[in-house]
């Protein structure tokens, strides 16, 4: 049997949505379990999860002490479901705090297959979904425990919905009331985990098809009167109990202090200029991105056939909207990809002409070398000779794929260009998650505090060592995450009164001083049994870091 035939053997009936969905669930799952937790989102996130667990209060997000008012309650309560069935708030296991991430992941691309099918094809929508759920930025976000890549997947299920329900009303297809509670559950769920942004995407895309088709009869069927109960029976619950319990806080600063500085200036210093999302998307939709030039390209010239109107419109307005907006993160624009990724379908179905073709060639060549040439400078500047090794391996898979992709490409073996190029991104994904980033000791530095403690018999949650860790000079989630939510983030004066009360302590070289002087006042000792230093890369200081234990501790011999 030919390629051709096995592909849409493949793809029939929702075997085509699991096979999207499956490679999604191979491209994040490295990650899941290797890399340590991330500062700050991630750790933030886990952490406030955590607490969520420890005191059994589901309404009010808190890392330590301090109210978090800046997102929804949505991927807390999916990370705390899923730290219940599968581990333990005590464990820290940042993995269990990730699953939500993949399965949303997963979900993108199962609902972006599914989307695609109803215009592109069986097939066609299978690589649609496939191409987004093995893009970098996707696979990267479904094993980091934040918002982005469950956003990205309830919100590509509403879209996916609402353009089968364009479609009807264009002649293509039929849909029924699954599609339409589809839609709302995923623009619901969307706004649970993100507040407006997954509502906003939706919205855009909505009056950007209004607009281009100058009228909109598929708006009459959207079950305007069912929908919208549903989507106050989702989000309302929490948002009045939060009301309730913050007096009207958590709005104030979520909108105030959170989302109002993002729309007027580089919020946090996540400033980015015009273009910004632009120049970075051919290499973070890799390995799609060897079909992106072609994808415009079909884009403009079918701009008429409505499979392709919606995708036009998802993306143009998503794009446009984050452009604009003055702070920027390389992921904001992930609940767009899915509009990218059925424009690359509908380019792999099409006759692709040597422009769109050459374009695609240096594309693919330039993505990989750029991925290639980070994990080489990674590896020389944080790695030792043993990283040598997974560096050679991970950097030699995205040439490989690079180059794969570009040479089949250029021979007009489209899908196979593009099947060649997507495994081998895959695998390199996978070994710069699994096995190069993990080795890189100097940017790890609360993995290190950790494992120092505990081979010391210090880490409270072993039991023997009272709680909390004091830590001066250092003072990322990850580590609270790492250690617990008592962790005392303090001062040299900290540091030394919890020498004094006979707890460990970890004190940065540059509070060293303090730290000794701390000491003489309360007429305490203490030994330090342990070193680490690195790269705080969320600030890019240079860390030198000590561990101290009381003269005597408890455990220690």
């Amino acid at each position: 049997m030919s390629l051709e035939g096995h592909l849409e053997r493949l793809s029939r009936g929702w075997r085509g949505v699991a096979v999207a969905a499956l490679v999604a669930f191979l491209a994040g799952l490295p990650g899941l379990f290797a890399v340590p937790p991330l500062d700050r989102d991630e750790s933030r996130f886990a952490q406030a999860t955590a607490q969520m667990l420890e005191t059994d209060d589901y309404v009010v997000i808190r890392f330590q002490d301090e109210p978090r008012f800046k997102k929804p309650v949505g991927i807390h309560w999916m990370q705390a479901a899923s730290v219940s069935l599968l581990s333990d708030e005590a464990a820290r296991e940042i993995w269990a705090y990730r699953i939500p991430s993949l399965l949303g992941a997963m979900l993108a691309a199962g609902a972006c297959a599914w989307g695609a099918g109803l215009f592109f094809g069986r097939t066609g929508g299978m690589f649609a979904g496939a191409i987004l759920g093995a893009s970098i930025l996707l696979s990267t976000e479904a094993f980091i425990a934040k918002t982005d890549a469950a956003l990205c997947g309830f919100t590509t299920l509403a879209m996916a919905a609402l353009a089968r329900i364009y479609g009807a009303a264009n002649g293509v297809g039929q849909v029924g009331w699954p599609t339409r509670l589809a839609f709302w559950i995923g623009i619901s769920v969307a706004a649970l985990i993100k507040g407006p942004v997954g509502p906003m995407v939706v919205g855009l895309a909505m009056l950007a098809l209004w607009i281009m088709d100058r009228r909109a009869p598929w708006a009459r069927n959207m079950a305007w009167d069912w929908g919208l109960i549903l989507f106050v029976a989702i989000v309302g619950p929490w948002s009045a109990a939060v009301t309730v319990a913050t007096d009207g806080g958590f709005w104030l600063t979520a909108i105030g202090g959170d989302l109002a500085p993002k729309l007027v200036g580089g919020h946090e210093r996540h400033w980015g200029p015009p273009g910004y999302h632009t120049l970075l998307t051919p290499f973070l939709f890799f390995p799609g991105s060897i079909l992106l030039p072609a994808a415009l390209i079909a884009g403009w010239k079918y701009r008429d056939e409505p499979g392709v109107r919606f995708a036009l419109a998802w993306i143009i307005t998503t794009w446009l909207a984050f452009e604009i907006a003055p702070t920027k993160l390389v992921h904001y624009t992930l609940p767009g990809y899915g509009g990218l990724a059925w424009l690359a379908a509908a380019a792999l179905l099409a006759p692709m002409g040597r422009v769109g073709r050459w374009a695609g060639v240096v594309v693919s060549v330039l993505a990989a070398v750029l991925f290639a040439g980070l994990i080489f400078y990674l590896a020389g500047e944080y790695g030792d000779p043993s990283d040598v090794f997974p560096a050679a391996v991970a950097g030699g898979l995205f040439i490989a794929a690079g180059a794969a992709g570009a040479y089949m490409l250029a021979r007009k073996a489209v899908r196979g260009a593009l099947l060649s190029a997507g495994v081998l991104a895959i695998l390199a994904h996978g070994a710069l998650a699994a096995a190069f980033l993990p080795r890189l000791e100097p940017l790890w530095l609360s993995r290190e505090i950790e494992e120092a403690l505990a081979a010391r018999r210090l880490l409270p949650r072993q039991g023997i060592a009272p709680a909390p860790v004091a830590v001066a000079g250092y003072a990322e989630p990850s580590l609270v995450f790492a250690l617990g939510t008592p962790t005392d983030l303090g001062d040299a004066g900290d540091a030394a009164a919890a020498i004094a009360a006979g707890r460990p302590a970890v004190v940065e070289a540059r509070e060293e001083a303090a730290f000794q002087a701390g000491l003489a006042i309360l007429r305490a000792q203490a030994s330090e049994v342990g070193r680490v230093q690195g790269l705080d890369y969320s600030n890019g200081d240079e860390m030198d870091l000590r561990i101290y234990a009381p003269r005597s501790p408890v455990g220690v011999p």
